[in-house]
């Protein structure tokens, strides 16, 4: 009996040791990449292609931006390699120009399918000659992938892309992305891997390796210079950068803005922001291009100013739901504490209210709103002031718990989500929220330094409501005062776009949704023919006060290069939002890749792919290739990301060998004395 005892025992001791070596056994974790450069897997370990220079120019023209951003490599090493880089745009961006220099060489990418995009340039790879691929992995993430840089080589990669410019309360602005947030990733590991990033792909994001690049905490080489010319077609009040001290000229009108210090680190989005005058203001802008014989124009049209007419105020249900991740560590969790105590502070007698913070778990303040009386209040605010950020982002969950019940007819549900939106499952969302939200209203603030700008703008959308963008302590409340008036006035509703006679258009937004408060009607156009000198185009809708309509004259229409690529940026994502909503996937590719094709677009499911004609590397030379990491965010940590189970794909992987590596160490001991035990037993 004894030396069966002492067998098992043996076996759960060897056992235990075998879980206890495999959970502390670890890969490199992307923080430990090396900084600022092109990394490069060469057969002697890690070598550089060095980031000698990125650089960023941005054109205005009324409503339109075009920008360029110009990234220079050299590679150092002593092999042929394939570089691969995932790097953040705007969400709305329409990319349409890719340009490779290689020594003297110039490639001009060219728009094709994406699986024909991808063979041409795994063709010319294998080949040995110099190409380039750009690929959309999300509307505001991008992969360039460059084969075949020699020894001793510069490259040069241009992106362009046309962007149209925010105007809100009275305040035009762009935003450039320098970097992005890791996303969080979740689902089960699948065995296939499309990519080379530090997440397998998943179940629920099946691309997660192609949307993780590396990141580094610091670098001395991950610099930009910028430079924006801004033709704003009236004269300015302000122009400004929120985050960056820049440089001002002005002459004949046109402005020109450039970084104060000549370059500074890619860690924070880039905002430029510029008012008109108060006489200048516009209460309508239209601009046109023909392509192709066809006319498009790009509206925009301000509603009347409802501020002094407001309706008899309708008690609310505020539900607050907070991001408390590791991706929020930092300086973001302290934007998100004081947003939230904020909103909580502008509650009013009658108002109902409710707190979800989340992480890898949801956790309510309450078990369902509560009346916001002072002692429900002053725990709430007790709740807010000990929240902390760590572990992963199940949004999911969070939203699920909110819109589990159906909106009370007797209050307004406003649902105030506070996030990095640092997500890989996007879609899985907007389509939680087009199910669930029933009348409730959506609104979006956005946390840090390089927040996922697309995720929180699409789910305002599906939600009905606005996104805010808060990306400094100092602006927390005059960002949270503007949101605070949206909610407190009715949205403009039901509005209608009636166009000349005789003319028949395809417009998009195809419906407008809800207005608020300094909220422009934007949309944009393709038209069965132009329209004719003194047409105009009406706008009705019902506001606060009642109905109200305004009429823009489309005699006068300034011609701007890059109107129609928006327009099919526009008709693209709402092709998508469809698909969303059941329309078939066959036929709604089919539209998308007809419509970019047609425009030179990157999308979903077309890419910019720019091959040499002639072959460099020689037959069979090694190519070996690695990613560009990304910086981090300024005000995040990688320890709080990728330390312990954070916004990172492996976090159930690493709690799971936490408690095994904790099980092994209790075996051991247990077994230990166990052991002991027999063996007096024995020797007596």
């Amino acid at each position: 009996m004894l030396e069966h005892q002492t067998a098992a025992a043996r076996t759960l001791i060897l056992l235990a040791i075998l879980i206890f070596g495999s959970a502390q056994a670890s890969s490199t974790s992307p923080g430990e990449m090396q900084s600022g450069s092109l990394l490069m897997r060469m057969s002697d370990g890690y070598e550089t292609a060095t980031l000698l220079n990125t650089d960023v120019n941005i054109n205005v023209n009324g409503l339109v931006a075009r920008v360029s951003v110009m990234q220079e490599f050299r590679n150092e090493g002593s092999e042929w390699v394939e570089g691969i880089y995932v790097f953040p745009l705007p969400d709305k961006a329409a990319v349409d120009h890719m340009r490779l220099y290689v020594g003297e060489r110039f490639i001009e990418g060219e728009i094709r399918e994406k699986e024909q995009a991808r063979k041409e340039y795994e063709q010319a790879k294998q080949e040995g000659k110099k190409t380039s691929l750009v690929e959309q992995q999300r509307a505001n993430l991008f992969t360039t992938s460059v084969a075949n840089i020699g020894n001793g080589e510069s490259v040069i990669v241009e992106i362009e892309y046309l962007e149209d410019v925010r105007y809100e309360d009275g305040t035009f602005s762009l935003r450039f992305p320098m970097t992005l947030t890791p996303r969080y990733i979740p689902g089960e590991a699948t065995s296939d891997r499309q990519g080379s990033g530090w997440s397998p792909d998943t179940t629920l994001v099946s691309d997660a390796s192609l949307i993780t690049p590396p990141m580094v905490g610091m670098s001395k080489s991950h610099k930009v210079s910028l430079q924006a010319r801004i033709n704003a077609g009236m004269p300015l009040e302000i122009i400004a950068s929120r985050y960056h001290p820049v440089n001002v000229s002005e002459s004949t009108g046109h402005y020109s803005v450039a970084l104060a210090n000549g370059r500074a680190p890619m860690d924070h989005d880039f905002e430029l922001l510029w008012r008109p005058v108060p006489s200048s203001a516009p209460r309508g802008m239209a601009f046109t291009e023909t392509v192709n014989g066809d006319p498009y124009y790009l509206l925009m049209v301000m509603p009347p100013d409802t501020a002094e007419s407001r309706a008899a105020r309708m008690p609310r249900e505020m539900i607050f739901i907070v991001d408390t991740s590791g991706s929020m560590h930092g300086v973001s969790i302290e934007q998100a504490r004081k947003a939230l105590s904020r909103a909580i502070d502008g509650l009013q007698a009658g108002d109902l209210f409710n707190v979800i913070e989340f992480n890898s778990y949801p956790n309510p303040l309450f078990a369902s709103s509560v009346p916001a009386a002072a002692a429900n209040i002053s725990t709430a605010r007790n709740f807010v002031s000990g929240l902390q950020a760590n572990g992963g982002t199940e949004m999911h969950s969070a939203l699920q718990l909110a819109l589990r019940t159906s909106p009370s007819e007797a209050y307004l549900r406003q649902i105030i989500f506070i996030t990095d939106g640092a997500v890989g499952n996007e879609e899985g969302l907007f389509k939680l929220i087009a199910a669930k939200l029933d009348n409730a209203r959506l609104f979006t603030v956005g946390i840090g330094s390089a927040p996922n700008s697309w995720f929180m703008r699409k789910a305002a959308e599906t939600g009905r409501g606005t996104f805010t963008t808060i990306s400094a302590l100092h602006e927390v409340g005059e960002k949270m005062d503007r949101l605070f008036r949206k909610l407190e006035h009715p949205q403009v509703t039901n509005i209608d776009l009636q166009w000349p006679g005789g003319t028949l258009v395809d417009s998009y937004p195809a419906i407008v949704p809800d207005l608020y408060l300094g909220e422009p009607v934007s949309v944009r156009i393709k038209a069965s023919s132009a329209f004719r000198p003194g047409d105009s185009i009406r706008i009705v809708g019902d506001s606060v006060a009642g109905a109200w309509s305004a009429d823009l004259s489309l005699a006068v229409v300034a011609e701007s290069p890059g109107v129609a690529a928006l327009w099919a940026r526009a008709r693209i994502a709402d092709l998508l939002d469809k698909q969303r909503r059941g329309a078939d996937a066959a036929e709604t590719r089919s539209a998308i890749v007809d419509t970019a094709l047609r425009h030179h677009l990157v999308s979903k499911h077309t890419s910019l792919v720019a091959v040499d004609k002639t072959p460099a590397r020689p037959a069979g030379d090694p190519l070996l290739k690695e990613q560009v990491p990304n910086l981090m965010a300024h005000g995040q940590s990688s320890r709080a990301i990728f330390g312990f189970p954070a916004t990172a794909t492996d976090a159930p992987a690493q709690r799971l060998k936490g408690l095994l590596t904790l099980l092994a160490a209790m075996l051991i001991l247990a077994m230990s004395a166990w052991m002991r035990r027999i063996t007096n037993g024995l020797s007596h």
